[in-house]
């Protein structure tokens, strides 16, 4: 009978600390594959791969696409590229974002349920938000096992709270004891069934590894009202039992939790663009007061001190909003004398 033989690990904020200790535990002869997503930028995460080779008995390297999948190796995500699975390789490929992330854990999770089912594990460690638990999700309903990190014991516990909030977790445990948790797991039977994956999760594994299907094909979900924060095209709501789930026509992707917390950094960063463009305007406007004053012209003065004061008005309400201090200039200006 076939056993787990895949194990898809996420981890974001404090995730290279946990990564470290999971991998410690794990046995050298450790009969699986493990593909590693860390959230990084664009332009970093080349040392990963190292850090993690030292830090338990497997070798770990950076993933290429197209090699094929072999025992006891850690493949390490790429910066700005997916990593995913075939039913018999890695792939590496630059798909559209996910959560605001790429690499994201959501898209490797889907691979290893599409692909693997009941022999793939899902493990979820320190991070923040939400990504991870659609994929965790979709593991556990095609028969695979959810592995969550104690949120107690994650740095940043918000990938492992959102993971346990939607995903029945078949064990939650600290980072030092998930390796050897995992090393008996993988020597454990599963049944020897066809994996049945529906229709959706095929195209949403698809629109990752090869793009969307353009125009005149048919989209994942129904439309929704709200717009992309990537692109500002419309986003689908997909029919997903277990998470809130968002897809836009290129492909970019969002649970409801990220999308709530995009939107509350959009509606921030133009907040703070008027506070900047208020304050500009009330410094020219005062400007335009004392050179009227200097000029003789009474009349104008006055009609800029007022428009002034009336900005004025609307900084506090703004900064307020924004929770700045409303002391934060006097202060400053006491510094300087």
């Amino acid at each position: 009978m076939p056993r787990r033989d895949v194990v898809v690990v996420a981890a974001s904020a404090g995730g290279i600390d946990a990564l470290r200790k999971v991998f410690a535990g794990l046995p050298a002869e450790f009969d699986a594959a493990i593909l590693v997503v860390l959230h990084m930028s664009a332009t970093k995460g080349v040392a990963l791969p190292r850090i993690l080779d030292r830090a338990g008995p497997l070798p770990a390297d950076a993933a290429q696409d197209g090699e094929p999948l072999r025992p006891g190796r850690i493949y390490v995500c790429v910066a700005d590229h997916h990593l995913l699975l075939s039913d018999s390789h890695v792939r590496v490929c630059r798909g559209p974002r996910e959560n605001g992330y790429r690499p994201a854990a959501d898209p490797l999770f889907r691979s290893a349920a599409r692909f693997f089912g009941p022999r793939a594990i899902g493990v979820v460690l320190s991070g923040a938000l939400s990504d991870g638990a659609a994929g965790l999700a979709a593991i556990r309903r095609e028969g695979g096992l959810a592995v969550v990190q104690d949120p107690d014991d994650a740095q940043y516990p918000g990938m492992p709270n959102h993971a346990l909030e939607w995903v029945t977790a078949d064990y939650v445990e600290p980072a030092t004891r998930i390796g050897p948790l995992l090393g008996r797991l993988v020597t454990e039977s599963v049944p020897d069934d066809e994996v049945v994956v529906s229709p959706e999760m095929r195209q949403e594994v698809a629109i990752v590894e090869h793009g969307p299907p353009g125009v005149g094909h048919a989209h994942p979900g129904t439309p929704s009202r709200w717009p992309c924060p990537d692109c500002n095209g419309v986003l689908w709501q997909l029919d997903d039992p277990d998470v809130l789930r968002f897809r836009c026509r290129v492909g970019h992707a969002w649970s409801g939790e990220n999308l709530l917390d995009e939107q509350r950094a959009v509606v921030e960063n133009a907040l703070w663009t008027a506070l900047r463009s208020m304050e500009d305007r009330s410094e020219l406007s005062l400007a335009l007061a004392d050179r009227a004053e200097k000029r003789g012209r009474p009349m104008s003065a006055e009609r800029f001190r007022q428009n002034t004061e009336e900005l004025t008005s609307s900084i506090e309400v703004l900064r307020r909003l924004l929770g700045v201090q409303t002391t934060f200039a006097k202060e400053v200006s006491d510094l300087d004398a």
